[in-house]
């Protein structure tokens, strides 16, 4: 059977380049903003933390799809899935936490375009989220699921403090 990339790898990417837009909002900021090369920094760092878990989302699936045997290796394979997106879910809600931070610091003129990474990386969490609950269907009160839907929650509230900033 053949697999589409995903929800996962879209995550990650899309993040990815959510932190990108940081970097280059702080980068462009640091003029006004003392700490603005540094937290151009982080959001490079973040960036290149979540861009290869595109590739580890999608082997991740592949694999589960693959899933040969009983019950057992069909639930441990779908529960390996889980792991990437959960890794995606805290990328970006880091992402989103960043986001607020250089909504409220960076060079007003650019301060809509942070926030607009800030939501975008929420969406991006939720989506991991969603992601995580899905290939852990079979134990629904997993801990990973409570953390994924954690992490959704907290970038959603970051994502409004950046939104909150550029007013």
């Amino acid at each position: 059977m053949q697999t589409a990339s995903g929800g996962g790898p879209l995550a990650a990417l899309v993040t990815a380049s959510a932190a990108e837009l940081l970097a280059r909002i702080a980068r462009a900021s640091k003029d006004e903003w003392a700490e603005g090369a540094g937290v151009a920094a982080q959001a490079e760092s973040l960036r290149d933390r979540v861009t290869p878990l595109a590739e580890l989302a999608t082997q991740a699936y592949d694999q589960a799809i693959g899933a040969a045997g009983g019950d057992y290796e069909f639930g441990r394979a779908y529960a390996r899935a889980a792991e990437p997106p959960l890794l995606i879910a805290e990328a970006a809600a880091d992402v989103t936490e960043l986001a607020a931070l250089v909504a409220q610091h960076a060079d007003p003129a650019l301060r809509a375009d942070a926030v607009a990474a800030g939501l975008v990386a929420a969406g991006c969490a939720r989506a991991a989220a969603e992601l995580v609950a899905v290939n852990l269907t079979v134990s629904a009160n997993d801990e990973r699921v409570r953390r994924a839907e954690l992490l959704a929650e907290g970038a959603a509230r970051a994502a409004d403090v950046a939104r909150t900033a550029r007013e």
